[in-house]
C-alpha cells in the first residue's frame, strides 16, 4: 500500500502509528506543515525503508511562519521530497494570498536551483495561481497535486504541464471528486489519505486505508482495483525517472 501524502507526526501517538506502518507494510511520504517540523519528523521516523519524510511549509501556517522559507531553504540540500507546500485560497486564508505566492515561488525556485525535488503540493482554492507558478518553474521538480479540487479546465491544463495527482478515500467521496479523478492520468496517479485530517466517520483515516479509494476509482476507470494497486505501485518506482527527464528537459 502506498499513502503519498500523510501528516504523521500530527497523530496523537505518532510512534504507534509508525509501527503500525510498518506491520501493514505501507509505504508512506510523511509530509510536513513546518521546516522546524522536518528533522524531528526524521528522528521520529528513524530508519524506516518504507516511509519518507517531506520537507514543508503549509500554505495554512505561511501568514505566520513565512520567515520559515528560510530554513526551509537551507535545509533542502538534505531532503529529496518537499511538502507540504502550495497555495491556499480559501476564505480563511485568502488574504495572505500575496505573502502565500512569495513564498511558494521561493520554494520552488530553491528546488530549481537544487537540481528539482519531489514535491507534495496543496491548491485549495487556487489551483490556477499554482498552475501559473508551476509553469515559471518547470525545473522544479515533478509537482504532485494532493486532493486537487480545481476545475475541469484547471486539471486539463495541469495534465498538459506534466503534473501528477494524489487521490483518496476522502476525495472520493463527493462527485467532483469522482469527476476529476476519472480522467487523471492513470500513469501519473498516487494514493494518499491526508491523515489525519481526513476522516472516516469519528476517526482519522490510517496510512494503510490510502487504497480504500481503489474499489471506486475501479468504478470509475473501468480496471479492477488489482491492476490499479499494480499501476500505482509502479507510479512510485517511476518517480526518480520522472524527477530525471523533468529537470533535464
Amino acid at each position: 500500500m502506498i499513502d503519498f501524502h500523510c501528516h504523521i507526526d500530527l497523530y496523537p501517538d505518532p510512534a504507534k502509528i509508525l509501527e503500525e506502518v510498518d506491520s501493514h507494510k505501507t509505504y508512506v511520504l510523511a509530509v510536513t506543515t513546518t521546516p522546524k517540523a522536518w528533522r524531528g519528523t526524521r528522528k521520529l521516523v528513524g530508519d524506516r525503508k518504507r516511509v519518507r519524510v517531506a520537507l514543508g511549509l503549509h500554505p495554512e501556517v505561511v501568514a505566520q511562519r513565512h520567515a520559515e522559507v528560510a530554513l526551509l531553504c537551507g535545509l533542502l540540500p538534505e531532503a529529496r521530497y518537499v511538502g507540504e507546500i502550495g497555495l491556499d485560497g480559501s476564505p480563511a486564508h485568502r488574504d495572505a494570498m500575496g505573502i502565500q505566492r512569495e513564498v511558494f515561488d521561493r520554494i520552488l525556485g530553491a528546488c530549481s536551483d537544487q537540481g528539482g525535488r519531489i514535491m507534495t503540493i496543496h491548491s485549495r482554492s487556487a489551483a490556477t495561481l499554482v498552475l501559473d507558478a508551476l509553469e515559471l518553474r518547470p525545473r522544479a521538480g515533478v509537482p504532485i497535486l494532493h486532493w486537487f479540487s480545481g476545475t475541469a479546465r484547471e486539471l486539463e491544463r495541469a495534465i498538459a504541464l506534466g503534473c501528477w495527482f494524489s487521490i483518496g478515500p476522502a476525495m472520493l467521496r463527493s462527485r467532483k471528486g469522482r469527476e476529476l479523478a476519472a480522467v487523471m492520468p492513470l500513469d501519473r496517479l498516487l494514493t494518499e489519505t491526508d491523515a489525519p485530517f481526513a476522516r472516516d466517520g469519528d476517526q482519522p483515516l490510517m496510512p494503510w486505508h490510502a487504497y480504500d479509494c481503489l474499489p471506486e476509482l475501479g468504478t470509475l476507470t473501468g480496471l479492477d482495483p488489482l491492476v490499479l494497486a499494480r499501476r500505482i505501485r509502479e507510479n512510485l518506482r517511476n518517480l526518480p525517472t520522472a524527477l530525471h527527464a523533468r529537470v533535464a528537459a
